[in-house]
C-alpha cells in the first residue's frame, strides 16, 4: 500500500517486517518528513513505539493522553516514545514539532492486548526529504501534501501524463453531476463512481458540511478492513496508500460541499469477509469518521456497468 507527488512517490516508505515468536509482527518504517501528511502507527498494549526524527523535538502532544502516553526526554532529544496506556481498542491523533518547526501528525490506532500476528510498529525512523525514492513496501500508509483547487483549474495544471490528468479531471465533473446517497448527519459523506485503469483504481467521493459550523477536512485515507475472527464487534483494518488525491477544497463552511478524487493501486486479492473502504473524517473528530465501502473490481475505463 503507497503514496505520491505528480505521480511519482515523493514519499519513500521503506517498512521491515519480521514475524517474532510472540504474538505480535513488529515493524520498521523509514519515512520522510513531509508537510500536510498523516501516518498511521499500530501500537498494542505492553508495547512501546520508538520514533526517531533527524533534529531535537521541542513538543509532543497527543489528543487522548488518558488512553495514550507520549514521553520524551532531554538526554534523547530525537526520539519520542508512544505506547497505549489501556488495554480496550482505542485511537487518536498526535503531534510532533521540532524545534526548526517542522510538524509531524499522527494518527495512533491501538487494538488493545495484542493478539496473533498483529501488527506493530516498534521504530519509526523520520528523514528529511532530499532525494525522489520508489515505496518498496506495501504497508507503510501516507498521505502527501495535495493542494486545493478549483476544479476548471485542473485543465492548467502542468501534470506530466495527459491521460491520467483527464480522466481524474472527467472523474471529477462526473461526481458534481451525480445523484448521491449521503451518509452521516452534520458531516455527510457519499461514494460515486470506481473506474479501473490498468492496476490503478479511480474513486470518486463527496463531502457536505450539513452543518452550521465551519470544518476542516483531513486527508482521505484508504484500508481494508474485516472483523476479527471470534469478536464480532472488533474491527482490524489494513491501510492501503493513495498514490494521488485531489479535492475542491479542505476546508467548508456551513452548507458547502467539496468532491474529490484519489487514485491507489488495489490489492491483488482479499478474503472474503473483508472490505474495502475510504475513510473521511473532520480535522477535529479525527475519531468519528464516515466509512464508504467500494467496489473491490471496478469497471474497467471506457466501459459503463
Amino acid at each position: 500500500m503507497k503514496v505520491q507527488w505528480g505521480f511519482v512517490f515523493l514519499a519513500t516508505s521503506i517498512a521491515i517486517a519480521q514475524v517474532g515468536t510472540g504474538n505480535v509482527v513488529p515493524k520498521v518504517s523509514i519515512l520522510p518528513i513531509q508537510p500536510n501528511t498523516v501516518a498511521l502507527l499500530h501500537l498494542a498494549a505492553g508495547y512501546t513505539t520508538s520514533i526517531r526524527l533527524p533534529e531535537e523535538i521541542s513538543s509532543v502532544v497527543v489528543g487522548s493522553p488518558a488512553t495514550f502516553k507520549a514521553e520524551h526526554s532531554e538526554a534523547e532529544p530525537w526520539l519520542v516514545f508512544l505506547k497505549p496506556t489501556t488495554t480496550l481498542q482505542s485511537e487518536t491523533n498526535a503531534l510532533i514539532t521540532t524545534k526548526s518547526g517542522h510538524e509531524i501528525s499522527l494518527y495512533l490506532v491501538s487494538e488493545g492486548r495484542a493478539g496473533r500476528n498483529v501488527l506493530v510498529d516498534f521504530l519509526v525512523e523520520y528523514r528529511r526529504p532530499h532525494a525522489l525514492a520508489i515505496s518498496a513496501d506495501n504497508d507503510t500508509f501516507l498521505i502527501p501534501e495535495t493542494r486545493s483547487f478549483s476544479l476548471p483549474s485542473v485543465l492548467e495544471s502542468p501534470l506530466p501524463n495527459r491521460r491520467q490528468r483527464d480522466a481524474l479531471t472527467s472523474a471529477l465533473e462526473d461526481q458534481k453531476e451525480l445523484s448521491l446517497a449521503w451518509i452521516g448527519s452534520d458531516f455527510r459523506a457519499a461514494i460515486g463512481s470506481s473506474v479501473g485503469r490498468g492496476r490503478q483504481t479511480i474513486v470518486a467521493f463527496s463531502i457536505l458540511n450539513n452543518s452550521r459550523r465551519t470544518i476542516e477536512l483531513l486527508p482521505p485515507q484508504l484500508e481494508l478492513s474485516s472483523r476479527a475472527r471470534g469478536n464480532g464487534k472488533r474491527i482490524i483494518a489494513e491501510p492501503i496508500p493513495i498514490s494521488e488525491y485531489r479535492i475542491t477544497a479542505r476546508r467548508l463552511t456551513a452548507g458547502e460541499r467539496a468532491d474529490g478524487v484519489v487514485v491507489f493501486e488495489r490489492p491483488a486479492f482479499k478474503e472474503s469477509g473483508e472490505t474495502l473502504q475510504v475513510r473521511l473524517a473532520e480535522a477535529d473528530q479525527v475519531d468519528r469518521p464516515i466509512l464508504l465501502s467500494l467496489p473491490f473490481t471496478p469497471v474497467p475505463q471506457g466501459e459503463v456497468r
